[in-house]
């Protein structure tokens, strides 16, 4: 199977304006991600609606595609681009533009969901550790949780906290049961990616604004790879603050 990475790029972001193009110590930001998955896919692709992110995305030698404007979601944004690159790939990879520290393995986590041949669509999901702080882990809306079918595929996603553990204190969730964070990588086969991206918005995704939501309800499946490695998602100028100590930590 041949692999195809799409980076979805936008410049507009309410909270974060010109995010991919913030500077990570002498690099985009939009470098970094390209630069971390580029060795293990078979091509590499930003996809965006601004000439800006373009030009620095040619700057640093990487591939590019210009894309509408228009795009309610990234999946849509990767689908387009998808169609304009041509065929040729059996997998296309939905790769996070502001999570610079990706990590490769993360990538071949989700190519070897495929060795199935009937996974339509993959994620990754991450094990909350039991020591974790639940407050800031279970009860954080904007860390989606994800409970597993014993074939490892997704049964739902949720901003709230699932499963309920009941007859025991939050304190006690954690040590008891294992939870899952999703971590926000997904990886389709062409022909599925065609298809969800012609689907209605449905009545959970819109509840929770999950687009993956969508999916499920219109019966497909997710399988769902385990990582262990966290990644750092940078919506704000704080998040980047911290991305910046952490990359200075590790250089």
């Amino acid at each position: 199977m041949k692999f195809l990475g799409i980076i979805p790029a936008r410049f507009a972001s309410t909270r974060f304006p010109g995010k991919p193009l913030a500077d990570m110590d002498g690099k985009p930001m939009i470098q970094r991600v390209y630069e971390q998955v580029q060795n293990v896919l078979d091509a590499v692709y930003v996809a965006t609606d601004d000439s800006r992110i373009e030009s620095a995305v040619r700057s640093f030698g990487g591939n590019v595609v210009m894309t509408s404007d228009q795009h309610r979601s990234g999946t849509d944004r990767c689908y387009e681009a998808y169609r304009k690159i041509g065929d040729g790939y059996d997998i296309v990879i939905n790769i996070q533009g502001d999570e610079p520290f990706i990590h490769p393995q993360q990538i071949e986590t989700l190519k070897t969901c495929f060795s199935d041949k009937y996974v339509q669509i993959a994620t990754l999901v991450k094990p909350f550790r039991p020591d974790d702080d639940f407050e800031t882990t279970l009860f954080n809306a904007n860390s989606p949780k994800v409970v597993l079918n014993k074939n490892m595929e997704a049964m739902y996603f949720s901003r709230s906290i699932i499963p309920y553990m009941r007859g025991k204190k939050y304190t006690e969730w954690l040590p008891n049961h294992v939870y899952y964070k999703h971590i926000g990588l997904y990886a389709y086969l062409a022909n599925v990616l065609k298809e969800i991206t012609s689907l209605p918005q449905s009545s959970l995704e819109i509840a929770e604004s999950l687009e993956q939501l969508r999916w499920l309800e219109n019966g497909y499946k997710i399988k769902v790879g385990i990582t262990e490695q966290e990644t750092i998602g940078i919506d704000t100028p704080e998040d980047m603050e911290k991305a910046l100590a952490f990359l200075a930590s590790i250089k």
